[in-house]
């Protein structure tokens, strides 16, 4: 798979909602649909150290689930911050 197929299939989405950073696999211009991946209280990952283990974490589970399926993840793409309109809050 290619970096631009794998760019269009999804991507790995963070969002803080109530006291939980959760992470969710969502398709590239939408958070309709997305799959909740794993969540951890906010309180413990209070620091970036703590927030990047977090996000490895689960970029780890997503590559090793493509490994499954036979569509092996050859490069994530970098950070981008979320549009407003996909942004959970704190509410």
């Amino acid at each position: 798979m290619s970096d631009a197929e794998f760019s269009r299939t999804g991507r790995l989405a963070f969002r803080v909602e109530g006291t939980m950073w959760n992470a969710y696999w969502a398709l590239p211009h939408t958070m309709e649909g997305a799959i909740p991946l794993g969540g951890i209280r906010m309180q413990f990952v209070k620091n970036n150290k703590q927030k990047q283990d977090f996000m490895d974490l689960m970029r780890r589970s997503v590559v090793g689930l493509f490994l499954e399926l036979g569509m092996p993840v050859v490069k994530w793409g970098d950070l981008q911050d979320a549009p407003e309109h996909e942004r959970g809050g704190n509410g």
